[in-house]
């Protein structure tokens, strides 16, 4: 299949999705899509031990492979997602919340990656089948991470307190970065890949990535701004946000960063007061629709391809029983890992319960994880870690997400809210 013959049928894939979610169950679109995928690869998944004599699932394993989802979303549609996703967070906000993003984004993340490996080596033993305990560690640092995609698009339907929103957009934008640092250092230890690195190598290594991105990021947004000061076009602007996000990963790909902290670093440049004073009314509101618009069609291929990818899985009995324990596992380890991340933090005793019940239910896991589990070198533990990671990256899109605003309620109450505002 040639390259405009695939883009074709993905698009007229997820544009069908679309429209019987918006004529059945019509529930936010991306969380349709992903849902209707999955429904459309159920029956290829029945037929395929039925009929022994034809393999229904050559051809959408050949696009999948095709589409190679790690390589086109962590090392190309990230880029654009991330820089989308930093564009929509009041910088101000995130400034006074500095504190709680930071400890959440490290603390958090290093916290629920020991937490759930160390649940995970007990538990499944008692189903069956012990699992080494680096592996334990590199399945933790795979659902460690919250998804940026998935929860600011969640972010988008809930009218949550913009502080609040703050801590939940830069969290999710931060940790996946710190994320896939701990995967590419666990996964090298597992492998043996890493024999002879010191903890002190690991370290410096984790500092040369995060605040080396950082450090890229916020100069490339600058540039980019200064040379967008000088003039008054909109597509110039937008053609050089889009360079700006992809140049930035880049580079920082090349230079042993990491693109995705650096992306949102450059991505946050543009909602700072600097970038509100450079550009005009008109101007700020097309180059948002534009990215809005790209956001949006993503966020929509990237679901439809996360439903899909259950075609690569082939379901066993401790699969769905792992799948079953770790679902639970990684929710109670989410709480606990928020919890003694923004302990130190001052907040008050209220508010720190507030705020802990709504991270960790909307703590949603998406095409980060899916990705890196993808990424596992072949053999026997990728089918288990795969499968788990994907039971739980669904059961937090699908369940979470579409319970988020009642836990969002219940937690905020309408009287809470200020006048004419609602949680949608």
């Amino acid at each position: 299949m040639d390259t405009i013959s695939l883009i074709a049928t993905l698009l007229i894939l997820s544009a069908g999705f679309s429209i019987l979610n918006h004529h059945t169950l019509r529930i936010p679109v991306t969380i349709g899509v992903l849902v209707f995928s999955l429904l459309a690869s159920l029956p290829i998944m029945v037929l395929n031990p039925l009929i022994p004599a034809y393999d229904f699932q050559i051809l959408p394993r050949s696009i999948l492979g095709t589409i190679n989802l790690p390589r086109t979303f962590l090392n190309g549609a990230l880029s654009l997602l991330l820089f989308a996703g930093a564009m929509q967070v009041d910088v101000g906000h995130l400034r006074a919340k500095l504190a709680s993003i930071t400890a959440l984004s490290i603390l958090g993340t290093v916290f629920a990656v020991i937490f759930l490996a160390v649940a995970i080596w007990f538990v499944f033993p008692l189903l069956g089948h012990a699992v080494p305990f680096t592996w334990c560690i590199v399945l933790g640092a795979i659902l460690a991470p919250t998804d940026p995609v998935s929860v600011v698009g969640m972010l988008k339907r809930l009218g949550l307190p913009a502080p609040l929103q703050a801590v939940f957009a830069g969290e999710s934008l931060f940790n996946d970065g710190a994320g896939v640092v701990i995967f590419g250092v666990t996964i090298g230890f597992a492998t043996g890949d890493s024999q002879g690195i010191s903890a002190p190598d690991i370290a410096l290594g984790f500092c040369r990535e995060a605040l080396g991105g950082g450090a890229l990021g916020a100069p490339t947004g600058w540039i980019a701004l200064r040379v967008l000061k000088e003039q008054r076009d909109s597509h110039i602007d937008l053609l050089t946000s889009l360079a700006l996000a992809t140049g930035t990963f880049s580079l920082a790909n090349q230079l042993g960063m990491s693109g995705a902290i650096a992306v949102v670093v450059a991505g946050l440049c543009f909602g700072t007061n600097y970038s509100h004073s450079i550009f005009d009314e008109a101007s700020r509101k097309e180059l948002d629709i534009a990215w809005n618009l790209i956001d949006e069609v993503l966020n929509v291929l990237l679901f439809m391809l996360i439903g899909f990818e259950i075609l690569e899985m082939t379901p066993h009995l401790f699969t769905v029983m792992a799948t079953l324990a770790v679902i639970p596992l990684s929710i109670g380890v989410r709480a606990l890992s928020v919890l003694l991340s923004i302990l130190p933090v001052h907040l008050r005793q209220w508010e720190r319960g507030r705020m802990l019940g709504i991270l960790t239910w909307g703590g949603l896991r998406g095409g980060i994880s899916v990705s890196l589990a993808l990424g596992l070198p072949p053999g026997g533990l990728r089918e288990l870690l795969l499968s788990v990671c994907y039971g739980v990256v669904v059961f937090t899109i699908v369940v979470q997400g579409l319970t988020m605003e009642r836990v969002v309620r219940w937690f905020y109450p309408s009287s809470a809210w200020p006048p004419g505002q609602s949680v949608r």
